[in-house]
């Protein structure tokens, strides 16, 4: 992250898919860090921290776009600035 330029502050929402509309590329351009369950999660697809649920890969299935498909794990929901 720059120093010289402030984070946007982070939705309640986001998504890492370019089609979703939960999708902000200005928080995405700055390392972003997840804790579910106080674990650090890597492989967070899209959360909510309000509905506190996180989407995740389900192994390496693919929808019928070629889009990995997503399993929702509900629990607490963490996001911040690395």
């Amino acid at each position: 992250m720059n120093a010289t330029t402030t984070p946007p502050p982070l939705p309640d929402r986001l998504s890492v898919d370019p089609k979703s509309p939960h999708h902000h590329l200005p928080v995405l351009q700055h390392d972003i860090g997840i804790k579910f369950n106080d674990k650090e999660r890597l492989d967070v697809e899209e959360y909510c921290i309000s509905e506190g649920w996180i989407k995740v890969a389900a192994g390496k299935s693919l929808d019928r776009k070629g889009r990995p498909m997503l399993i929702k794990l509900s629990g607490k929901v963490e996001a911040y600035y690395k």
